[in-house]
C-alpha cells in the first residue's frame, strides 16, 4: 500500500496542510459524531420518503454553509429531486433542473472547495458537489451512504493507525507533517467502524469535496433512498423529491448572507 502514502505526499505537496502545531486532539473530538447542541444550525429535508435532519458546521465551511442555508430559507430546494442515487456511495440532489447539470450558488457564480481537518466524508456526511472545473460549486449537494469501506480503504485506514508518528514531509514553513496530522487515528477508526468515502476527503485528495454537515437523524431515510430502483445515469425510476426544507438556529434570520459570510470567514481565518 505504498500508493496510499504517495497520495498523502501529493496532498502535502499541493499545500493543503499548514502547520498543525502537533495537535490532532481537536480532530479526534470528531464533530460529526456529536449530537446537535442548542444554537447549532439544523436543517431538515422533508422528502416524500421521510425526513432527514442535518447538523451544519458554519465555522468549518462558511461559503458552503451560507450558500446552502440561504437557498434553503428561500425555498430554492423545495420540489427539487434527488437526481442521482448510487447505493453504497451517495444520494445527490440540489439541481432545480433535475438533470445534474443545473443549479447555481446564491452569488450567481461558482466557488471553490473549503477544507477543514475536522470534517470528513463519514457515512451521513453532507457535502457540496462539484465538477472537475475550478470554482464549480453551485447548489448541488450529496449525502454519503456508504456503510462499509472496501478492502483497500480498510487497509489504508489500518496503515494510518499504525503509522501515526511517521514523518510524511514538511509544510511550507519547514515544519514536519506526520501521518497522524492528516489521518488521525480517531478518524481512521471512525471510518472503519461506520463507513464513508475517505477518497473524497481533501485530506486524502487535493481534488476532494467540501463537507459541511452531518445527518443527525433520519439516516434510515437516506438508506431507503439509496436503494430505490434507478435507470440511466443512476436516476431514480420513481421520483424522490425534497418537498420542503426547514431551518433552525441560524443567524441568517438576523443578518444578510454576505454579512454573515464575512463574519464567519474572519473567524475561520
Amino acid at each position: 500500500m505504498k500508493k496510499f502514502f504517495m497520495v498523502l505526499a501529493l496532498v502535502l505537496a499541493a499545500g493543503v496542510f499548514a502547520a498543525c502545531d502537533g495537535d490532532t486532539a481537536a480532530t479526534s473530538d470528531l464533530l460529526q459524531a456529536q449530537a446537535p447542541q442548542d444554537g447549532d444550525t439544523v436543517v431538515t429535508l422533508h422528502t416524500n420518503m421521510g425526513d432527514i435532519e442535518i447538523r451544519l458546521f458554519p465555522e468549518e465551511a462558511p461559503m458552503a454553509y451560507v450558500n446552502f442555508v440561504t437557498h434553503a430559507i428561500n425555498g430554492f430546494y423545495d420540489g427539487v429531486i434527488f437526481h442521482r442515487v448510487i447505493p453504497g456511495f451517495m444520494i445527490q440532489g440540489g439541481d432545480p433542473e433535475g438533470t445534474g447539470m443545473g443549479g447555481h450558488s446564491i452569488w450567481g457564480e461558482g466557488f471553490g472547495p473549503e477544507y477543514s481537518p475536522y470534517l470528513r466524508h463519514f457515512r451521513g456526511a453532507l457535502a457540496m458537489a462539484q465538477s472537475s472545473l475550478p470554482n464549480s460549486i453551485g447548489s448541488q449537494f450529496y449525502i454519503v451512504h456508504n456503510f462499509m469501506l472496501d478492502e483497500r480503504a480498510q487497509v489504508e485506514m489500518l496503515m494510518a493507525i499504525e503509522s501515526q508518528d511517521e514523518v510524511l514531509g514538511t509544510n511550507h514553513l519547514g515544519e514536519e507533517i506526520l501521518i497522524g496530522d492528516i489521518v488521525p487515528a480517531a478518524v481512521a477508526e471512525h471510518y472503519l467502524a461506520h463507513g464513508g468515502t475517505p477518497h473524497l476527503d481533501i485530506a486524502m485528495n487535493p481534488a476532494g469535496h467540501t463537507v459541511f454537515g452531518q445527518v443527525s437523524a433520519g439516516m434510515n431515510v437516506v438508506d431507503s433512498i439509496a436503494v430505490v430502483e434507478t435507470g440511466a445515469n443512476d436516476r431514480p425510476v420513481n421520483v424522490v423529491v425534497i418537498e420542503s426544507v426547514s431551518v433552525v438556529g441560524t443567524r441568517l434570520f438576523e443578518m444578510s448572507p454576505d454579512d454573515l459570510l464575512a463574519e464567519l470567514q474572519e473567524g475561520w481565518q
